[in-house]
């Protein structure tokens, strides 16, 4: 009983979350990143936590 209860809430929240995401997201493919860039030529940006200072 308790595996179906908190299954169907996770199942609630997902689907709750991703309405929510498509209500207040504007979508735009345009703009998107693509899905998978292997080979693109796009670089990344933004920081990496590893990188040491110079």
């Amino acid at each position: 009983m308790t595996r179906h209860v908190t299954a169907g809430a996770t199942l609630l929240l997902l689907v709750a979350l991703l309405a929510f995401d498509h209500a207040t997201a504007e979508l735009n493919p345009y703009k998107a990143p693509p899905l998978l860039a292997l080979g693109s030529g796009i670089e990344a940006s933004g920081g990496f936590c590893g990188a040491l200072p110079d």
